[in-house]
């Protein structure tokens, strides 16, 4: 039997989800017994186990181990490292694929490094807040579709974060930032929010605005409003749909279309947890 191909490559296997704004990729992946070749990935990989036990096979830069992954179990594969798997049994499970890139520019920003190195975790490991993230943009791919940037660059961040302090080489505590977003500062993303409602804006595109890093900004803009970025555009879209449904020109399919949402189930599931009731009860009212 001839030795499987080398590859470079994400993990070969078939997404039921799956979405290119993470500062890198998600999917959830289930599937039979499967084998994939040693390849590599260019991003950083963590894997969730998203459904039943699985005995893994697993060789990582030549070395191999089997373990027994159950529900919510994590492993941790850095980029760049020669890689191959076999499971005997269906499986299911989440990946997030994070790039480099990000891990370094948060290094240089919040420990002066600008080359960070993470730890493997390649054996049984639960983490509630990876656990936590993964399920959430499960959550955001199955209610929004193809998600949101701006949801999912928060999300990036706070993994990136989470795994520089926890599962880098440079582990030491970072230091909260204070402060708030100047006035000038605000003005100008919220009106930029307000004049881009329909589009699907990143949270690098705000953060330029202020001459801020995406990490302080996120963290800028919640201390000054309360809130989140992301949870900031869905409402101001909600309040503009409000005030399209009122004056009744529209239907609430061409509404949501109006305001940026992906269909007008999209904007029943917003509406509803923003303002209380369905659009539809919303008029009735």
């Amino acid at each position: 039997m001839t030795s499987p191909k080398k590859t470079i490559s994400p993990c070969p296997a078939y997404p039921l989800f799956l979405v290119a704004e993470l500062v890198g990729i998600k999917a959830l992946y289930h599937q039979p017994s499967y084998c994939i070749p040693e390849h590599y990935s260019p991003h950083h990989v963590i894997c969730i186990n998203a459904g039943t036990p699985v005995t893994l096979q697993q060789t990582v830069d030549g070395q191999s181990q089997t373990i027994e992954s159950v529900p919510g179990d994590i492993g941790i594969y850095p980029a760049n490292r020669w890689q191959t798997f076999y499971w005997h049994q269906e499986a299911e499970f989440l990946q997030l694929y994070l790039e480099p890139m990000l891990l370094n520019q948060l290094g240089a920003e919040l420990y002066g490094k600008d080359s960070i190195e993470l730890i493997p975790q390649l054996t049984s490991c639960f983490d509630p807040l990876i656990y936590q993230i993964a399920v959430a943009l499960k959550t955001t791919l199955e209610t929004d579709g193809i998600g949101s940037k701006l949801y999912s660059d928060s999300m990036a961040n706070t993994l990136a974060v989470h795994l520089l302090y926890r599962y880098s080489t440079h582990k030491s505590s970072i230091q909260p930032y204070s402060g708030r977003l100047s006035h000038q500062q605000l003005r100008q993303v919220i009106n930029y929010i307000d004049e881009h409602l329909d589009q699907d804006l990143s949270l690098a595109e705000l953060a330029t605005l202020t001459q801020l890093s995406l990490y302080h900004f996120a963290r800028l803009f919640k201390q000054t409003t309360g809130i989140a970025p992301h949870q900031y555009h869905i409402r101001c879209r909600v309040e503009r749909a409000k005030q399209l449904l009122l004056a009744r020109q529209l239907s609430i399919a061409e509404v949501a279309q109006v305001v940026g949402f992906s269909s007008q189930g999209h904007l029943n599931y917003h509406f509803k947890r923003v303002i209380g009731v369905t659009p539809k009860a919303f008029l009735r009212q």
